[in-house]
């Protein structure tokens, strides 16, 4: 196997001390990390079985220090001790997404069972030269050769994970050329994202809520409408409950779309989830962000209830004394149910951790920095 040393702990310790102490890894090291990493990714399937309990992140987008901060042992902990899905999306947009790109990877590294990544609409050539990615390379490396490390390993990354069977992690959504998971398995990844079919559809759809019509079954527009992005489709209700049916599946997690709660349930029966996991998204949308425990940690409650939330310990607002309490409170919740995966009814035990920005991610990047931002828009 080629870079071997890569794979040495005592190697990928030292990227990882590097990249929390606020630098990037040498660009020699960058590329030895991302070939590794795809020769680890190559090995696996577009569809990674995963076993509960796990914990599933969704978009990160570049803000670092908010990954430190969802890595600590107040809010989701580190693996091996605590197993991940990330949906996607690690770069653009925010200030430090080669931060963010390489610590995944050391940690895909370090702990390849216990680490899953897949790909988001941003891991992509085109769009990481439009929304911040490339140009962050470009002013951290002074040449492109750091970018083309990364995109190419973008290739590799798995398209999906099935946990217990049971839950299928996506970053985007359904596609009218998927029915079945087997037909997700048999698309070729290893590539650019296309500008439409499967593999497109899979990292562009979204969620909505469409007209039912039932005077007309075969009217389309109650399945699938064009999505608004210019890739990908809307689909609605009941494409969500034939897919689900057909794949036996009691859930679809994914990410993709900012939701200010950090999580969102989706259609009547609340068969599809959005987890939202970067908190004061471009720091300016003020959002809550999210982690989904499923299985022995969680508990089956998909209701809108009562927000708990984890604040950073350098938050102001409020006085330290209620931000314990409400540490403490929410960990309890966490701890609550440890016996088995299911819950009385049979479904997966499902429990979401909220937390608010970092002093970082609060008010963003200053001075110089802060030009190279890229504006927001939904």
């Amino acid at each position: 196997m080629r870079f071997r040393d890569v794979g040495n702990s005592d190697v990928i310790n030292e990227y990882i001390e590097t990249l929390r102490s606020g630098e990037c890894i040498s660009e020699r090291s960058l590329m030895k990390l991302c070939t590794y990493v795809s020769e680890i990714h190559i090995e696996e399937c577009n569809v990674v079985p995963v076993n509960s309990p796990v914990t599933i992140v969704g978009d990160l987008h570049g803000q670092f220090f908010d990954l430190l901060h969802l890595l600590s042992d107040n809010i989701g902990g580190s693996p091996p001790d605590t197993n991940y899905v990330f949906l996607g999306d690690f770069v653009d947009r925010g200030h430090n997404s080669v931060e963010t790109f390489c610590l995944l990877l050391c940690l895909k590294v370090k702990y390849p069972g216990h680490v899953t990544l897949l790909r988001g609409n941003h891991e992509s050539r085109q769009i990481t030269q439009v929304y911040g990615f490339y140009d962050e390379c470009l002013r951290k490396y002074g040449n492109a050769s750091s970018w083309r490390h990364c995109v190419s390993a973008f290739d590799y990354l798995p398209l999906a994970a099935l946990i217990d069977n049971r839950v299928l992690c996506v970053h985007g959504g359904l596609s009218p050329s998927i029915r079945t998971i087997d037909q997700i398995r048999a698309i070729d990844r290893q590539q650019e994202i296309p500008h439409e079919g499967a593999f497109c559809d899979l990292v562009w759809s979204d969620p909505e809520d469409l007209p039912n019509n039932t005077t007309n079954n075969n009217d389309s527009s109650s399945f699938w409408q064009v999505s608004p992005r210019g890739a990908g489709y809307l689909f609605g209700s009941r494409v969500t409950d034939e897919f689900n049916e057909i794949n036996s599946l009691e859930l679809i997690a994914r990410a993709h779309q900012l939701v200010m709660e950090g999580k969102k349930y989706h259609f009547p029966n609340k068969n599809l989830v959005t987890v939202w996991s970067a908190p004061n998204y471009c720091y300016r949308c003020g959002n809550v962000a999210a982690i989904l425990t499923l299985g022995e940690y969680g508990s089956y409650n998909n209701d809108d209830t009562t927000t708990k939330i984890v604040k950073h310990p350098t938050d102001k607002n409020e006085q330290d004394n209620e931000s314990n309490e409400l540490l403490q409170s929410t960990i309890m919740t966490h701890n609550n149910n440890k016996k088995g995966t299911s819950s009385a009814d049979g479904r997966i035990k499902q429990n979401f951790k909220f937390f608010q920005e970092t002093e970082n991610s609060q008010h963003g990047p200053k001075g110089e920095e802060r030009a190279h931002l890229v504006p927001y828009f939904l």
